[in-house]
């Protein structure tokens, strides 16, 4: 199982960003999807996660600029970033949990991790 993120990079404050987070491999189902960051020299945070049937949750800091969403039949979750502030800069990573077979464990994967930037 491999999850692929893209769609980092370099915003202006008050700008917008759009992360994706693709899961393949060998999947049974999908349960809940995130995206968490983690800041220089700073802890890994959560950013926001949502359950297979669509059910969002947001950290503070976020809540009201930025949106996740999933596609469940393209195994993809999706970070759109509104009213970018410096302080959301960070690498994204995103994450899912997964099982592989059914009746078999359900196990956290990570994505590779991609760079938002946000300056003037």
């Amino acid at each position: 199982v491999q999850l692929q993120a893209s769609g980092g990079g370099l915003a202006q404050p008050g700008g917008s960003l759009r992360l994706s987070c693709a899961a393949s491999g060998s999947i049974f189902s999908i349960n809940v999807m995130g995206w968490h960051r983690q800041a220089p020299g700073k802890q890994r945070e959560l950013v926001a996660d949502i359950t297979s049937g669509g059910n969002p949750n947001y950290a503070d800091s976020v809540k009201g600029r930025f949106t996740i969403s999933r596609d469940n039949a393209k195994n993809t979750v999706y970070l759109q970033m509104n009213s970018l502030k410096p302080e959301d800069t960070a690498v994204y990573y995103c994450s899912a949990a997964i099982r592989t077979t059914s009746g078999g464990a359900e196990y956290y994967y990570w994505g590779q991790g991609t760079l938002v930037t946000v300056s003037s």
